[in-house]
């Protein structure tokens, strides 16, 4: 059985015994459950399962943290009396290769205040995306890569 479905059976089944299919019931389910998981995982051999977990939520706090940050600076540069932005369009060149993590990276820059992605080429190996600040279109692209990226391909592995 794949065990992140078993592990979202443990958390259901957390919520349910006390009595509330809350968030917050599953979400300690789910973190009871992925440690019940570890603690037996000779019992179900290798698996990629238990570094993904980690890196996932690594890459959640990440993408909360970078929504904070370019939410303060959007704010803050709309509200000077003389704006700061300089709008472009770069390309960044992928490394990502499936649909899902292509379209996961996608949709963050687009949630991130300041930035959208445009398209993707037909080939699937560049992504256009506007942003509001690009002092250095080099940087801009670099910082892409290095942060969403390179955390979209860690939890994917």
């Amino acid at each position: 059985m794949n065990l992140f479905l078993l592990n979202a059976l443990f958390a259901v089944g957390w919520a349910l015994v006390w009595g509330g299919l809350t968030v917050a019931m599953l979400l300690i389910g789910y973190a009871i459950g992925y440690l019940a998981l570890w603690l037996t995982r000779p019992l179900y051999g290798p698996s990629a399962y238990f570094r993904r977990v980690p890196r996932t939520i690594y890459l959640v706090i990440y993408f909360l943290y970078a929504l904070v940050v370019s939410s303060v600076r959007v704010a803050a540069d709309v509200l000077r009396p003389r704006l700061k932005s300089r709008p472009g369009i770069i390309a960044v060149p992928l490394d990502v290769k499936s649909d899902g993590a292509i379209t996961l990276l996608a949709n963050m820059i687009s949630l991130t205040p300041g930035t959208l992605s445009l398209d993707v080429s037909s080939d699937r190996r560049v992504l256009f995306v506007h942003s509001m600040f690009i002092d250095d279109p080099d940087a801009e692209r670099q910082g892409i890569k290095d942060t969403m990226e390179r955390r979209i391909l860690d939890a994917s592995q």
